[in-house]
């Protein structure tokens, strides 16, 4: 059996694929058990946060279990096969085992380091285990994780390279102020009461927000986070539960809105906090939207008059002048004699518009060019002599002055709103909205792309690169543990029949005698056993060890089955334990 994981996550897929793929509480758990119930698969676990989701399988064909995995994941993500897969990574034994534990460290994630990612996988982990598909591989995979996340956590400094989610998502609405300067006073409304809502609230507290208002489908558990925030925060902060039907009401109070919720549809619409803005202004505060509509009018104050007709543009000029400053082109540099056909041709223009510029040189007397009028065919050596000047030289200048781009500016914010579900709980069309300062996941992913990574980050690679070969290497000496059992047992068989034939050919033989025969004949088997199978296990420990536990079943001519029965002996145990201390890992 092999390790397979197949996911997608925010490195490898858009936000908005993401966005459809996400899976409820309820998907993944169908999702597990629909893997187990596949043929290639054993054990499974999911791990989905709100910018991966992956399924972790022990299989034991790899084409087929991708092929598996995949339409597993398309079937209970809602998002069709073909449209999914291009999203799709795979990983496989060693490297499945090194993307894991990279996931653990924070170095897959959207902000490097951060932490919150070992709490979701030891849960995704108690999911497993609760549901009966993992067995020692992904037991042992995931505890181990969880060890190297935090031993990476402990001995670098990967926690200066990152902050949590919720920290850069306030950084980004801060827009680069001081968060505790930013937040200091203002008024939060935290919707949703799980555990990224909960950091949400502890940081805006610790930020120093004056008034924290929790939101949650479940009153009892926002009273009960409201409860810890009011006792553990300093002097001064207020944080209060409220019914998720009073979220509108609280929406015109408050400053910074977080929302993280497990709704399948939008939690805050564009016309809620649209209506929100404007309850603001009719409770006496800027009106953040008033010039948002307005439009810049030519011919205004500091907005040039845009061209009109050729002919209403000459009339305002006096008579026999040119309006060169706002003529696009020096026609006069075009030699006399051409047609408009000829002019058009090197201007880069159609006759009709080069007719109109040359009204507002000539001042609307057309006459002249009328009978100067040729043919195309008597323009032809014409226009290649003068095409050939142009190709050394460029077009013929323009003189056409840029004009300048008058745009209303957009007021301050006055609301600020993060959004850190997966499917997204705040309408996108927010982000058009003047006075509002929208932050979620896909403008996170933007913004961490370009994140410094810290020194400490090829450090924590090398923490990972070790503790893959070590898991590695453990994993194909477990692997043929139950072969060498199943060796030693069928050796102590064999002496325990040889022991009782030589009862049946000496019966007289005393018990003192008996037993130094017995022990001596297992002292032989045990050396004779004793090199080759230490040596098998190193061997089965390195890469591509996993051919020495059937050369040695073949070699001793072992019962498959009593292999197996060791594994599944072994498994028992492994279940049993875990089950007794599934604590904190």
């Amino acid at each position: 059996m092999s390790l397979l994981v197949v996911g997608l996550s925010h490195r490898s897929a858009p936000v908005s694929v993401l966005e459809r793929a996400a899976l409820s509480a309820d998907a993944q758990v169908k999702l597990v058990q629909d893997t187990i119930a596949a043929e290639p698969a054993t054990e499974a676990a999911v791990l989905a946060t709100c910018n991966r989701i992956e399924l972790y399988a022990d299989v034991d064909k790899f084409h087929a279990g991708v092929a598996e995995l995949s339409t597993l994941l398309a079937q209970h993500s809602g998002v069709g096969l073909d449209e999914l897969t291009p999203y799709l990574y795979v990983h496989y034994e060693d490297r499945a085992v090194h993307h894991l534990f990279s996931v653990a460290c924070g170095l897959d994630s959207m902000v490097v380091g951060e932490g919150q990612i070992l709490g979701q996988i030891k849960d995704s982990l108690a999911k497993a285990q609760d549901l009966h598909s993992a067995g020692r591989l992904l037991n042992d995979l995931f505890q181990q994780a969880l060890r190297v996340g935090k031993r990476a956590h402990s001995e670098t400094g990967i926690d200066r390279a990152g902050q949590s989610l919720v920290t850069f998502g306030l950084e980004q609405l801060a827009s680069g102020a001081d968060v505790q300067g930013w937040a200091r006073g203002k008024k939060a409304l935290v919707i949703g009461a799980g555990s990224m809502s909960s950091l949400a609230a502890a940081t805006l507290a610790r930020a120093g927000v004056g008034e924290i208002v929790i939101a949650n489908r479940t009153g009892e558990r926002a009273e009960r986070l409201a409860e810890i925030l009011n006792d553990g925060a300093e002097q001064g902060l207020l944080a209060r539960a409220v019914p998720m039907g009073a979220v509108s009401g609280e929406l015109t109070r408050a400053d910074v809105v977080v929302s993280c919720t497990g709704a399948t549809g939008l939690v805050l619409s564009a016309g809620a906090v649209a209506t929100a803005v404007q309850g603001r202004v009719a409770d006496g505060l800027p009106d953040a939207g008033a010039d948002a509509g307005a439009v810049a009018q030519p011919g205004g104050d500091g907005v040039p008059p845009a061209f009109g007709s050729g002919a209403a543009h000459a009339a305002r000029l006096p008579a026999g002048s040119v309006d060169e400053e706002s003529c696009p082109l020096d026609l006069p540099a075009v030699q006399q004699g051409f047609s408009v056909m000829g002019e058009a041709a090197v201007a880069g223009m159609d006759a009709a518009t080069l007719e109109q510029h040359a009204v507002w040189v000539d001042n609307g007397d057309v006459d002249r060019r009328e009978a100067a009028r040729r043919a195309p065919e008597a323009d032809a050596e014409l226009i290649t002599a003068l095409a050939a000047t142009v190709a050394t030289v460029g077009r013929i200048p323009e003189r056409r002055k840029a004009e300048p781009v008058v745009e209303a500016p957009r007021p301050a914010p006055v609301l600020f709103l993060l959004d850190l579900a997966m499917p997204r709980d705040i309408d996108a069309a927010v982000h058009r909205l003047a006075g509002v300062r929208l932050v979620d996941i896909e403008s996170l992913a933007e913004a961490s792309a370009d994140a410094p990574m810290a020194a400490d980050v090829d450090q924590v690679r090398r923490i990972v690169a070790d503790e893959v070969a070590t898991f590695g290497a453990a994993l194909r000496a477990a692997h043929i543990t139950p072969t060498v059992v199943a060796l030693r047992t069928m050796a102590a068989d064999v002496v325990a029949n040889e022991i009782a034939r030589l009862e049946g050919r000496l019966p007289g033989l005393d018990d003192k005698h008996r037993s130094e025969i017995t022990q001596t004949v297992k002292r032989v088997v045990d050396k004779l056993l004793h090199a080759p199978t230490v040596r098998v296990k190193q061997l089965a420990a390195e890469p591509g060890g996993a051919g020495y536990a059937d050369a040695l079943r073949t070699l001793f001519d072992l019962d498959q089955e009593a292999v197996a029965a060791v594994s599944r002996a072994e498994g028992a145990d492994d279940e049993s334990e875990n089950s007794k201390n599934r604590g904190p890992a």
